[in-house]
């Protein structure tokens, strides 16, 4: 009789053990288990440029992901096409000034509605940002949000991120002027570390005006993420070198989703400033992305 009740115990134990395995875990593999069968089928990219620059700055990686089979679009933000050289000529810029965040996620928004499959999105700096918010209106495929501007409620205290963004924001300015980076506030920013070449010619190459409402919406509901919400794969990736987004912000951005059955990963490359789209290292970064994208 005792060994039966014995027996029993066992089985009462691994069928509750069972099933904790069944509610804990199986849903957790079968989400990377479809990751790990490819499931990305798109085969279109949309990179969204952020704050401060031309779309010029996606030329490089446009030709690279269409090498490899990829269709790829990177459009500018409204009010924001034209050589980089001209536009900074009409600052300050009433219709540059007068751009929210949402206006910008709306534009991006119905561009991706126009493509004949659900893109892969991937966003720099701003554009992470805007990546996010896309993400969470389920535009997107996956997502890559490359050296992001956090959403509402994730803030850094460290000196160069203050320093950094302080200016952009305006707070004693008008805002219907648009800020236009310095180059001096370009090289601490944007391209640490490099030559003082390197620098002049990325500056004179991309540099715009920006909106401070737009730069603001970050702060505010407009650049609210929903953190528990499921959402397709997503991969942050940050530089240890980034004044303007340190990577232990971009890793705080990327801790704050909640879902346990969806995908999100996060990579720190060495070196890396904020201008790391076209630092001479800048395709170590694509080739990873295109590894994750093809797991």
């Amino acid at each position: 009789m005792n060994n039966l009740t014995q027996t029993r115990s066992s089985q009462r134990l691994i069928f509750v053990l069972t099933c904790l395995f069944a509610i804990l875990y199986i849903p957790r593999l079968n989400a990377q288990t479809n990751f790990d069968a490819k499931s990305l089928k798109s085969k279109t990219i949309v990179f969204v440029t952020g704050a401060f620059v031309s779309n010029e700055c996606w030329a490089e990686w446009e030709q690279y992901f269409k090498e490899r089979g990829y269709k790829t679009i990177a459009p500018a933000w409204p009010n924001k096409e034209g050589v980089p050289s001209a536009l900074r000529q009409k600052h300050p810029d009433s219709a540059i000034a007068a751009l929210t965040l949402t206006q910008v996620v709306d534009h991006y928004a119905s561009i991706i509605s126009k493509l004949p499959e659900k893109p892969i999105v991937m966003g720099h700096s701003f554009g992470g940002l805007i990546t996010q918010l896309l993400v969470q209106r389920n535009l997107a495929e996956a997502g890559i949000i490359y050296h992001s501007v956090a959403p509402k409620g994730v803030i850094s205290t460290r000196w160069s991120f203050i320093k950094s963004v302080t200016p952009a924001l305006g707070l004693f300015t008008s805002k219907d002027k648009t800020y236009l980076m310095t180059f001096k506030q370009w090289q601490y920013t944007f391209t640490n570390g490099m030559s003082l070449q390197e620098q002049q010619e990325s500056y004179d190459r991309l540099v715009i005006p920006e909106s401070k409402r737009a730069a603001k919406g970050a702060l505010t509901k407009e650049g609210k993420v929903d953190f528990k919400k499921p959402h397709v794969p997503l991969l942050f990736v940050s530089g240890d070198k980034d004044h303007i987004i340190p990577s232990s912000l971009n890793r705080k951005n990327f801790k704050r989703y909640k879902d346990k059955n969806s995908i999100t990963e996060y990579k720190v490359f060495a070196g890396r400033n904020h201008y790391s789209l076209s630092q001479s290292t800048w395709r170590e970064d694509a080739d990873y992305i295109l590894d994750w994208l093809s797991f």
